[in-house]
């Protein structure tokens, strides 16, 4: 197998020369970078991922924690942070919570593992953490970005869309539309991002004179199992309604199978609107109403900060993400 000094002798340059073309870090002309790379491919050498680690005090890793890898909430952005790593030359390390403890556990297991491999920034979408868990992770020294949450005292490691917002923007477009009998399926009550939608959701009826009393509401838990029991639960209710928010997309796909199972027609007698504008909310018939949040570019944007703390980089980093109604066929104006 071809050593670095393999490479350095049928080059013409030093041991050093050659390892700062390999490693892409250091100075070296453009006439030694090409000798060396010709040397590497005719000797067929693939530099150590260990001897790299070791030299550069670095594996050229980032990890991610997210909760679950099944649905469609998290494929955009750990799609965006592999693409954005590999266009630098690094690699995404990337797990899921799973196992017999509570989700918070899980969370803390998985991140515990990404140190262990030594990655050289980690990001975390979570909302099972405490502040206090991330904080401490943070105070061991630990490169950290979060994604989809604030974590107070850590304002510039944080990526999150303004959910409130997104909350008023669903709300406002079914009142906009003539619904005022209302019913809605939240997402889990811990999750901050789902508590700040619902605030935003709520407050805006309220500034328009719906009585959000007698609001049927369900809580579920982010999953189409839960969307569909959670709607199910809706339709054997008493009270009537002709719109319905559901905090999630991937809940509101199960709501509208569920919705026509039972004979009601969307949007004819209910319209929906859903939440993350994910990729198959475009392809559902009815195609579904739903809000943006731009998880791709939070994701994007949390990467960037790591690769720009662990690599020495100064790539720009949006921290502005704004959620935006995406109008379609789950939607229909009524009578008032």
């Amino acid at each position: 197998m071809a050593t670095i000094r393999d490479v350095a002798q049928l080059a013409g340059v030093g041991v050093a020369t050659a390892s700062r073309v390999i490693s892409g870090n250091g100075s070296f002309s453009a006439a030694a970078a090409e000798r060396v790379h010709a040397a590497a491919a005719e000797l067929g050498f693939r530099p150590s991922n260990v001897a790299r680690a070791l030299s550069l005090q670095s594996t050229g890793t980032i990890g991610v924690y997210v909760p679950d890898f099944r649905g469609p909430f998290y494929g955009p952005m750990l799609d965006a942070i592999d693409g954005e790593l590999r266009r630098h030359g690094r690699h995404m390390v990337a797990v899921n919570g799973i196992g017999d403890e509570d989700g918070r556990h899980q969370a803390l297991s998985s991140t515990e593992f990404l140190i262990d491999r030594e990655c050289d920034g980690i990001i975390i979408a979570s909302n099972d953490l405490r502040d206090s868990d991330i904080i401490a992770f943070k105070q061991r020294g630990v490169r950290l970005a979060v994604v989809n949450r604030e974590v107070k005292g850590m304002k510039s490691h944080g990526f999150s869309v303004n959910h409130r917002e997104g909350g008023a923007l669903a709300a406002q477009a079914l009142l906009d539309h003539g619904h005022r009998r209302l019913a809605v399926i939240s997402g889990p009550q811990h999750a901050q991002d789902n508590r700040q939608r619902m605030e935003g959701f709520f407050a805006t009826l309220q500034a328009a004179g719906v009585n959000t009393d007698t609001l049927p509401v369900v809580h579920a838990d982010f999953t189409a199992p839960g969307g569909w029991a959670a709607t199910e639960q809706l339709l054997r209710g008493r009270t009537k309604f002709t719109g319905l928010f559901v905090a999630n997309d991937q809940m509101a796909m199960s709501a509208l199978s569920c919705l026509r199972l039972a004979g009601k027609s969307v949007p004819e007698d209910i319209s929906v609107v859903g939440y993350d504008n994910t990729e198959m909310s475009a392809f559902l018939a009815p195609r579904l109403t739903t809000v943006d949040t731009r998880i791709d570019e939070m994701g994007l944007a949390a990467c960037r900060l790591l690769i720009n703390l662990s690599y020495g980089k100064e790539l720009p980093i949006d921290r502005d993400f704004q959620p935006e109604l995406v109008l379609r066929d789950s939607l229909r104006k009524i009578g008032r």
